[in-house]
């Protein structure tokens, strides 16, 4: 793929007799070239098409946003759905048939579940076996596991031995700072002075009924570029960097970026598998990096971050400086806080509440009994309530729902 470069862009501009004299436009058709990895004369040959169905547009930073908009991001996605059509038509090992029966029948019985039959488009009536099995996975799973159905719950769970026999049940593991005299029971009044705001406004709440999960795309996609613009020029401002450049253009100097970490598949997120994406001002591609020359980081898939490094190719980053973001101020309240002689006990617990060997919720329930022995003034409780990685779910074993209202 040859270099585009402005002149490129220019002559292929003047055999169409269209003059060109403007720098910051072709700097911007050569980024738009470069983040579309198509050349100069296709570039050219797009453009004339797109402004002759608009009635002679004229060239300027404003027509071509509303270009790639238009044409090139819409190329990019037909090119896409080519290559998962060819992945898809390709020949499969029986392992990968496997896979591909079990993702098809995953979405199956998510459209079911979101369905309601016609009538008379049941051939015999909707029965739940005591152990279904799909008849096209039957013949390649070896050892078909017994799926969850209403019949597969029990009323009760088998306790957890481990935390029946646990040591040091209501001891002080860890202190900070020099405590004397520590009384963690509340106040004789309970909730006396204790007073509890929200940080947002009640014009911030969900006050009517919502589609959860049901968001379009374009509304989801413009809730994510404002969070990485937001938050991306706070981190310019505190951190005094000038521009942000585009993540898929090649440069052999250092420069910096912006975006928000994504995971490269479905599984948990590696030092190998970590893809930054960035925003519509940036290119709105995603793109590797490669963390090697970092000695050390902390992320987590959707963190906004900033990264400077070399991309040489236009194909993976190289960090050689993370800025991972900026700490929020601390709460100050705007009215006369009123101090009291008692001291005021706050009680915060975090999840899951249940042992790693059993789905029983005996630790919620020793929590609740030191909650009404104590009586804090104040008692938070962070989840999950439930490990989405437990074993006994995992395996699809047979559990016990409990039913958590606030």
């Amino acid at each position: 793929m040859a270099v585009v470069t402005g002149e490129s862009l220019k002559s292929e501009l003047e055999m169409f007799d269209i003059s060109c004299q403007d720098d910051t436009i072709l700097d911007k058709m050569v980024e738009q070239c470069i983040c579309n990895r198509i050349q100069a004369d296709e570039m050219v040959l797009e453009w004339v098409a797109y402004s002759t169905t608009k009635n002679g547009l004229k060239l300027t930073t404003d027509t071509l946003e509303y270009f790639e908009h238009e044409v090139l991001n819409k190329k990019n996605k037909s090119k896409q759905s080519f290559k998962k059509e060819e992945t898809h038509n390709r020949t499969r090992d029986i392992h990968s048939l496997q896979d591909l029966i079990k993702a098809e029948e995953e979405e199956e019985n998510l459209l079911d579940a979101y369905s309601t039959p016609a009538k008379g488009s049941q051939k015999r009536a909707l029965t739940t076996p005591e152990h279904p099995h799909s008849k096209r996975s039957a013949a390649l799973l070896t050892s078909p596991g017994l799926l969850l159905s209403p019949a597969s719950f029990s009323p009760s769970s088998t306790p957890s031995q481990k935390y029946s026999q646990r040591g040091a049940k209501g001891e002080v593991v860890v202190s900070f700072g020099a405590v004397q005299g520590t009384r963690w029971a509340g106040r004789k009044e309970s909730g006396a002075g204790v007073q509890l705001e929200l940080l947002e406004g009640p014009e911030d709440s969900l006050r009517c009924s919502y589609k959860y999960m049901f968001q379009r795309l374009r509304d989801v996609r413009n809730v994510l570029t404002e969070k990485i613009e937001e938050l991306g020029e706070g981190l310019k401002a505190h951190f005094n960097i000038e521009e942000f450049s585009p993540v898929s253009l090649p440069a052999q100097d250092s420069i910096t970026v912006l975006g928000q970490v994504c995971c490269d598949s479905n599984g948990k997120l590696n030092a190998h598998s970590v893809l930054l994406e960035a925003g519509p001002e940036q290119g709105g591609q995603q793109i590797p990096v490669d963390l090697s020359e970092l000695k050390d980081y902390s992320l987590f898939p959707g963190q906004v971050v900033v990264m400077e490094g070399m991309n040489t190719t236009g194909r993976k980053l190289m960090v050689s400086k993370l800025y991972e973001g900026v700490p929020l101020p601390f709460f100050t309240s705007e009215g006369k806080m009123e101090m009291s002689e008692e001291p005021l006990n706050v009680l915060v617990a975090c999840g899951p509440y249940t042992p790693s060997d059993s789905l029983t919720f005996d630790p919620l329930l020793d929590l609740i009994n030191v909650i009404v022995r104590d009586r804090p003034d104040v008692c938070l409780l962070l989840g999950p309530f439930v490990d989405s990685k437990h074993e006994q779910i995992e395996v699809r074993s047979k559990v016990d729902i409990l039913c958590l209202y606030p």
